[in-house]
């Protein structure tokens, strides 16, 4: 058709229809208008027969046919695309069901509003894609509150009786055809349950006992008509049920084996060739659709972009993030386009609901209408994209593995052979956790999800460090678990993150503990983006806003504990799996910690003001000190924080329960600390030490700036001058982060009282020794020439010098060494402390040598040979620091 003008592309399709289309060709006849508007290369989507003084059901079946007629020409003459093809059907068929519905409400009890009646589109309606001759699958509820109905009617029966309308307003056959199929077969237990039911019973089904199939029908699913508010209410709130952090690989499962269900049942549509099935068969639609579902299962709870409801939007996102190929996606939604639109030439043919490629003599005719040559030059046309979907659907298929024998002896030998070179002990913990030992194992199906894993658990674990070690606390995690499915399925789907789990299991104490007690973090490391550095603030502030939770302050802090939780023991788990530097680690702890502040802090401020309202001319800065103060935490370091407040103490809060500026301060910032550091149901956060504000434990909470300035200047320590060279604003405007930032820096160079900075610094270094001796021979904090002793003297030096400040430590000796004031090697001295400190608080958290597989893991970490280098290189490091305290200092400390 190239070469053609519009009327002519145009006048080749209706051509078309009339010769190899029946119902096409009918209504040509029918619709005089329409087929004369057509002839003069005029396509009206909205151009039909019908009249508004026309009954409902009579027009609706008018405005059907039309719109069929011109959705198909527009089609073959290649208007219209795919997606614009499926968005009209679709948007007929919501302007239908709407119409239905408030026409079903007006019979029954005219001049209502058509509230507390929904319907909810699932499948190709929901996804904006409805086929060419196609059912739609709505799921009907209603709200007693607000349905109308008629007096002394029972809303059950008024919300049935208006449903069996809608029905048979859209089904039922006359001489001008009909409107659309109903099938209301996707409703909860349809073999029980009314055609319509009430909002909060289906609330309850899907948040308590909705099949794993279910879950992927909800992708597609969208308030379509009637009540839209009520059906976006009730979608809003089995989000959750949809979109699920947690990864159930039950659901995967059973997706698949709808599939082989599929495959099964038709399966003379599996060959391809004539009677092929487009849509059920291998390599057909639905294959593309699955894929693309079960990767929107697995990644949409933590990823929105990729909740997409339409398969090729799917695709795509799951492309555009990283989650597929986009070779894949580029595949499958090649082949997507080209079997939706033969599926359309299929239907077009007479009207049918059939996805199948006829034979014979009908397969010429459906090639024709598409515009071919004859049926051979159609399915070669579809050949190479039904193999190149059906290859990479197939490709998702888990590797089938032997199952472990029940025999003592042989499983034993089955050990044995895997590895395990004292299978005695893990043949007896395999057995109890057959027999049940804990009530996460009791159920059938735990039973059964650990029959599947073992093969993969048991070859993770032979390689472990300490195999037996490892397993001892995969059954402590399991002791402790109300369920072992879900995570014996996740292990089953992803073998690789078994031997990952057994590295934290063996080396990693800290780590195991934190599984033990969220089981669920362990699914945040089945992609490679858990081991890439963690975002700037500003990305992690995002991911921390980014979720369900709305104004709701509690979520928020419940959403903002899994995010941190979750990138911590990723964090951790980067240096268990020496995929990242310590150094790189400890700074990404403190990116995640300074985002945790300025969300919780934020949205507890809003959530303050909600009572007292904001004191005008005025904001609450939060101030970091200490290691997040330098930007550099550990997995287990507390936050040191000042609050202080700019403006006028004297002020007054503007809200409905007003609150002067210092006790308003005083209680929000008791807020910020409780949202930081009081667990909730999604676990504990950040400890909080508060008692670097001046005047310590016995001053009040929060300060006004101009207080802190006079403090600072006037009657601060030395101690607290050392703390101050590792201040910076966390939180607050720029403008009030420039204030602090310069008061600071003011206080640093001079405008502080005279003190003998080292004497003060040798006493109080003397009495933190006594009273906080070293926890262990690896303490590289506490120990004599360790990270304290390392920090003291950079800050004498700094004091002293009035020079080289930065909060960051190592950045901070830079600065002296540029300066002359400290030796070359103090700044690989501070790496290797600081290196070893952040990896002992995972893997040797009481800083005493731990096993030999372990001291590998440590001697790589900070970058040297062996145990014995991780030896020799603490005390040649120590020996620097000790020999900068002694320069610094004038006086050696023991």
């Amino acid at each position: 058709m190239t070469g053609m003008n519009t009327e002519q592309v145009i006048n080749s399709a209706v051509d078309r229809a009339r010769q190899w289309s029946p119902f096409l060709s009918m209504i040509l006849d029918r619709e005089a208008a329409l087929a004369a508007s057509l002839s003069d290369g005029q396509l009206d989507l909205t151009l039909s027969s019908a009249t508004p003084d026309m009954p409902v059901a009579k027009r609706l079946r008018l405005e059907r046919r039309a719109m069929a007629l011109n959705v198909a020409i527009g089609d073959l003459a290649g208007i219209l695309d795919l997606t614009a093809v499926t968005g009209a059907l679709t948007r007929f068929a919501d302007y239908a069901l709407d119409t239905a519905i408030r026409t079903a409400i007006e019979e029954r009890t005219p001049g209502a509003e058509p509230v507390g009646f929904t319907a909810i589109a699932l499948g190709k309606q929901g996804s904006g894609e409805l086929n060419y001759s196609s059912d739609i699958d709505p799921i009907l509820l209603f709200d007693p509150l607000t349905l109308p109905r008629k007096p002394r009617e029972e809303p059950e029966q008024a919300a049935v009786r208006i449903g069996k309308r809608v029905v048979e307003l859209l089904q039922a056959r006359d001489g001008d055809g009909y409107v659309l199929r109903v099938d209301l077969r996707l409703r909860p237990s349809p073999e029980i349950t009314p055609i319509v039911l009430p909002v909060e019973a289906a609330i309850g089904y899907y948040e308590a006992q909705a099949l794993p199939w279910e879950r992927a029908a909800f992708i597609r699913a969208r308030a379509a008509a009637g009540d839209i508010g009520l059906g976006q209410g009730f979608l809003d709130a089995i989000r959750p049920f949809v979109w699920r952090r947690t990864l159930d690989f039950g659901a995967i499962r059973e997706i698949r084996s709808i599939s082989a269900r599929i495959r099964d049942h038709h399966l003379q549509g599996q060959a391809f060739g004539p009677g092929y099935d487009l849509k059920r068969g291998r390599g057909g639609i639905r294959e593309a659709e699955f894929f693309a579902q079960i990767h929107q299962l697995i990644h949409g709870g933590r990823d929105p972009t990729v909740r997409a409801p339409a398969t090729r939007d799917a695709l795509a996102r799951l492309a555009e993030a990283g989650w597929i190929g986009g070779e894949e996606a580029r595949a499958l939604t090649d082949g997507y386009t080209l079997l939706r639109t033969i599926e359309h030439r299929v239907q077009m043919i007479d009207d049918r609901q059939t996805h199948a490629l006829p034979t014979g003599d009908a397969l010429d005719r459906v090639a024709r209408l598409h515009g071919v040559e004859d049926a051979g030059a159609l399915l070669a046309l579809l050949a190479p994209r039904v193999a190149a979907t059906g290859r990479i659907y197939d490709a998702l298929d888990d590797t089938v593995r032997p199952a472990f024998s029940h025999d003592p002896v042989t499983l034993e030998a089955d050990l044995a052979a895997a590895g395990f070179v004292a299978p005695e002990p893990a043949r007896q913990r395999i057995e109890a956790w057959r027999a049940g030992a804990y009530p996460a194992l009791r159920s059938p199906a735990a039973r059964e999800a650990l029959e599947a894993v073992l093969p993969t658990l048991v070859t993770a674990f032979a390689t472990a460090p300490v195999p037996q070690s490892a397993l001892l606390r995969l059954d402590a995690l399991l002791e402790r678990l109300p369920s072992a499915i879900n995570i014996f399925r996740l292990l089953e789907a992803r073998p690789g993150l078994a031997t990952l789990l057994a590295a934290i299991l063996s080396h990693a104490p800290t780590l195991a503990d934190d599984l033990g007690r969220r089981p669920t973090l362990l699914d945040g490391l089945i992609d490679a983006t858990a081991f890439a550095p963690v975002g700037d603030i500003a990305a992690l502030e995002t991911a921390m806003r980014a979720d369900d939770a709305g104004s709701d302050y509690q979520a928020r802090l419940d959403h903002v504990r899994r995010v941190v939780g979750e990138l911590r023991f990723a964090l951790g788990t980067q240096i268990v799996a020496g995929a990242s530097d310590p150094l790189h680690v400890a700074a990404g702890y403190a990116r995640v910690a300074e985002a945790a502040i300025g969300v919780l802090a934020g949205a507890t401020i809003a959530e303050f003001a909600k009572a007292h309202g904001t004191v005008p001319g005025s904001e609450l800065v939060i101030l970091a000190l200490g290691r997040m103060g330098g930007a550099m935490l550990t997995h287990a370091s507390d936050l040191d924080l000042i609050y202080l407040f700019t403006g006028d103490f004297a002020a007054e809060s503007d809200g409905p329960k007003p609150l002067g500026a210092t006790l308003y301060y005083n209680r929000l910032a008791q807020r910020v600390t409780a949202a930081l550091s009081v667990a909730t149901a999604a676990g504990p956060l950040y400890q909080i030490d508060t008692r670097l504000r001046p005047s310590g434990g016995q001053g009040p909470l929060v300060v006004t700036l101009d207080s802190f300035a006079r403090y600072q200047r006037d009657d601060a320590w030395t101690w607290e001058h050392m703390a101050l060279t590792r201040a910076r604003a966390v939180f607050g405007s720029t403008g009030a982060q420039d204030a602090v930032a310069a008061i600071i820096r003011g206080v640093l160079e001079g405008e502080r009282p005279v003190r003998d900075v080292v004497a003060d610094a040798r006493s109080m270094r003397t009495e933190m020794a006594a009273h906080k001796p070293p926890a262990g021979p690896l303490d590289a904090k506490l120990l004599p020439g360790g990270l304290v002793d390392l920090e003291f003297a950079v800050h004498v030096v700094q004091l002293v010098n009035r020079a080289g400040f930065d909060p960051n430590l190592g950045t901070a000796i830079d600065r002296l060494v540029e300066q002359g004031l400290a030796p070359p090697a103090l700044r690989a001295a501070h790496d290797v402390l600081t290196r070893l400190l952040v990896t002992l608080r995972l893997v040797a958290p009481d800083a005493t040598p731990p096993g030999p597989a372990t001291e590998a893991l440590i001697a790589r970490a900070i970058g040297v040979a062996d145990w014995a280098a991780v030896v020799a290189t603490l005390e040649s490091t120590r020996q620097e620091v000790r020999g900068f305290w002694m320069q610094a200092t004038g006086e050696q400390h023991g």
